[in-house]
């Protein structure tokens, strides 16, 4: 696939009414080409994997294997950051959409051998999305993007942005609210059912935009996750929901108020790691035990782990084992069938959860066999082994960073 540094201006589809969808199938659409980059791209020997960590007032881009500092990018106001799953570009969420950034590396395949480049990382033109963005799921090779302010579900072909195409279908309008959708390779999609005051559950879209089935047994529907044979889970505050194909079962929490509203899923486990709150009168609860949902036998396991937790805590290591890090400072290694913890590794100094979630705090990305971890209090960021190489846990290398930072994700170049 050839992969070029042009990248097209949105192509819109508008397919959508308030409140139904409709086929993503017609429609009028336009485009427009920017300007391409002037930078030229290097040829380099091997990819060049890299970090993008947000701040107040912009994104910071770090070479994934030297931890240098390859670019610091403006960005105005307080914003998000969520992988595109193809290796080179990262959406940044602001108050008006989700703006593409190219991380300037990626892999060009010439049939039996790839060719590697970098280039100067760059915010790009291209938007998608509306007011209040929230979730951006990547699964089927789809990139499905909820507006929270309008209810809008976009979806988008990751691959699509590395060859200088960028369309988008509108799936569908739901009412507004802090949702979560999933289009799936049959082009029907997973989109919870809400709105500004109350979540419900979710309901399954087929290729038309027509709801097919729907399950309103999940209250307070937040977050999701993928197993393996695409699986797909969404928390709860009493349990949570799996959908395989077009069956939707509810898994109840052990407790009456048993809340999942974050997790993690691998490609290669039928078990995904979840948080796990009981108090539902907290503004802000500090769980000490985690859930790992069997979506084979449908049934959840609840994990002490002696620390806290925040939401950006839940990773998934490189054989699908549930890693955490702990307010402790350590990583904590868990295997997913049996729970059994496997691995206990000091990190970071001692850390409180923050009571405002938009604050910077310790932050857990795994990239090909490496956690990389975030300490704001010190502005460090280090890359411990995961995987193969040096033992694992052990430190590989580690930076002191010019800012303190909020969110962390990565691209593989």
């Amino acid at each position: 696939m050839t992969m070029t540094r042009a990248l097209a201006i949105l192509s819109v589809t508008t397919l959508a009414a308030a409140g139904c969808s409709s086929s993503a199938d017609t429609g009028s659409q336009s485009s427009t080409t920017p300007a391409p980059t002037t930078a030229a791209p290097t040829e380099q020997s091997s990819a060049t994997p890299r970090l993008a960590l947000s701040y107040d007032g912009g994104v910071l881009i770090i070479d994934a294997k030297t931890l240098e500092q390859v670019a610091d990018i403006p960005v105005d106001g307080f914003v998000r950051l969520n992988s595109a799953a193809n290796g080179r570009h990262v959406l940044v969420s602001q108050s008006d959409g989700f703006a593409v950034l190219d991380m300037g590396t990626w892999s060009d395949g010439h049939g039996d051998h790839d060719h590697h480049y970098t280039a100067d990382p760059e915010l790009t033109d291209i938007r998608f999305g509306g007011a209040e963005p929230g979730h951006v799921v990547a699964h089927d090779d789809r990139l499905t993007l909820f507006s929270d302010g309008t209810g809008a579900v976009d979806v988008v072909d990751p691959n699509d942005l590395l060859v200088g195409e960028d369309e988008v279908w509108h799936a569908a309008v739901r009412p507004p609210h802090h949702g979560v959708a999933v289009a799936r390779a049959d082009r029907s999609i997973v989109v919870s059912v809400g709105d500004a005051e109350t979540r419900s559950g979710v309901e399954i879209l087929d290729s038309a935009g027509k709801p097919t089935v729907s399950n309103n047994q999940c209250p307070g529907v937040h977050g999701e996750a993928a197993a393996v044979d695409g699986v797909l889970t969404f928390g709860c505050e009493d349990g949570i929901v799996m959908v395989r194909g077009n069956e939707i079962r509810k898994v109840d929490s052990p407790d009456p108020y048993g809340r999942i509203g974050n997790q993690s899923g691998s490609d290669t486990s039928p078990i995904v790691l979840g948080d796990y709150k009981t108090d539902p009168e907290a503004e802000l609860e500090r769980p000490q035990r985690f859930s790992l949902t069997d979506t084979t036998t449908g049934t959840i396991r609840i994990v002490p782990i002696g620390a806290s937790y925040s939401f950006r805590s839940l990773e998934r290591g490189p054989a699908g084992e549930a890693v955490i890090l702990g307010t402790d400072g350590a990583l904590h290694v868990f295997d997913p069938v049996t729970a059994e913890r496997i691995g206990h590794f000091k990190v970071i100094d001692a850390w409180t959860e923050p009571d405002e979630w938009q604050s910077p705090m310790p932050n857990l990305h795994v990239q090909e066999g490496t956690a990389y971890i975030t300490d704001p209090n010190t502005r460090r960021l280090l890359a411990v082994n995961l995987g193969d190489g040096a033992p694992v846990g052990s430190v590989v290398v580690e930076t002191t960073l010019d800012r303190s930072t909020i969110e962390l994700t990565g691209v593989e170049g």
